[in-house]
C-alpha cells in the first residue's frame, strides 16, 4: 500500500510559520497583561491593549527582520479587524453588477417612476406617501434624507466620495467588498476611511450637542445617551484634542456674554 504523503512546504517554511505564530501569540499576550494591568475607572478594552502592545513594539523596531515582525502583526490586526465586522455585516450573494451606477441604468420610454416589482419597499413606500426617499435616493443628495438640521449639515460638508461610501455602505448595506469593487479600491482603505469620517461627524455631533448638554437643555433620550458616554470610548490623545475644543467653546460662551453684559450697560 503506497504511503501518502502531505507536502507541507520546506523545513524553512514551516519554521517561518511558526516563528511567525510564536509572534502573533506574544504579541496577545503583552496585550492581555496590559489589559489586567490597566487601573482607572474604565476597564481598558482588548482593542487598545492590542493597539497599546503593538506602539511598543513598532517603537523597539530597530532592524529590518523586526520591521517585517511589525508588518506581521500589523496583517494579523487585519484579519482580527476583519473577522470582528464580518461578523456584524449582511452576507449578499448576488454578485456586483458590471455598471451599478444608478445614472447609466436604462430608462423606459414610458417615463414610468414607479417600479416594477410591487413589492419592493420603493413601491410601498410611495403607496404609504413618503416619495421623498425615493426622489432623493442617491448619493449626492444624502443630506436629503434625514430631518435632523445637524445631520443635514453635516451631510453638506461631506465631500462627494465620503458621501458615496457613507451612502451605499449606511443606506444600500453594501460590505465593504462591494464598495471596494465599485469604485476600484481595496476594502481596507474603504474601512479606513468609513471610520475616519464617522469618528470625524461624532466628534463634530458633540461639539454641536454640547452646549444644550452642558445647559441642561433639552436633548432626546439617544442624545443625552451619547454625550454622557462619548468621552469614555475615545482613546487619551483624541479625548485630549475634544477637551480643548470644549473649553474653546466655553471662552467664546464666556466672551459672548461679557459682550452683552458691557453692551446693556
Amino acid at each position: 500500500m503506497n504511503e501518502i504523503k502531505i507536502d507541507t512546504g520546506s523545513d524553512e517554511k514551516r519554521s517561518e510559520r511558526q516563528r511567525r505564530r510564536k509572534l502573533i501569540a506574544g504579541w496577545k499576550a503583552s496585550a492581555k497583561s496590559i489589559r489586567e494591568s490597566s487601573d482607572g475607572s474604565r476597564r481598558m478594552l482588548m482593542k487598545e491593549a492590542r493597539a497599546v502592545s503593538l506602539r511598543i513594539i513598532e517603537d523597539a523596531a530597530r532592524t529590518e527582520a523586526d520591521f517585517r515582525d511589525v508588518i506581521a502583526i500589523w496583517d494579523a490586526a487585519d484579519a482580527i479587524e476583519q473577522w470582528r465586522l464580518g461578523k456584524h455585516e449582511f452576507n449578499f450573494t448576488d454578485e456586483l453588477p458590471d455598471n451599478p451606477d444608478y445614472l447609466d441604468y436604462e430608462v423606459g420610454t414610458e417615463q414610468a417612476v414607479i417600479p416594477k416589482p410591487f413589492d419592493h419597499a420603493y413601491w410601498r413606500q410611495l403607496l404609504g406617501g413618503n416619495f421623498l426617499d425615493y426622489i432623493h435616493d442617491c448619493p449626492h443628495e444624502l443630506q436629503e434624507m434625514t430631518s435632523s438640521s445637524p445631520v443635514y449639515d453635516f451631510m453638506m460638508e461631506l465631500d462627494g466620495d465620503h458621501k458615496e461610501i457613507l451612502y451605499y455602505w449606511a443606506i444600500r448595506y453594501w460590505t465593504p467588498q462591494m464598495i471596494a469593487a465599485y469604485r476600484g479600491q481595496t476594502d481596507r482603505n474603504i474601512r479606513k476611511v468609513y471610520n475616519r469620517m464617522i469618528d470625524n461627524l461624532r466628534e463634530k455631533m458633540y461639539l454641536r450637542l454640547y452646549p444644550r448638554y452642558r445647559c441642561n437643555l433639552p436633548l432626546t433620550l439617544e442624545q443625552r445617551n451619547f454625550c454622557n458616554d462619548y468621552l469614555w470610548q475615545l482613546d487619551d490623545d483624541r479625548q485630549g484634542k475634544v477637551l480643548r475644543k470644549v473649553e474653546e467653546l466655553e471662552r467664546s460662551w464666556r466672551a459672548e456674554r461679557k459682550r452683552r453684559r458691557e453692551a446693556q450697560e
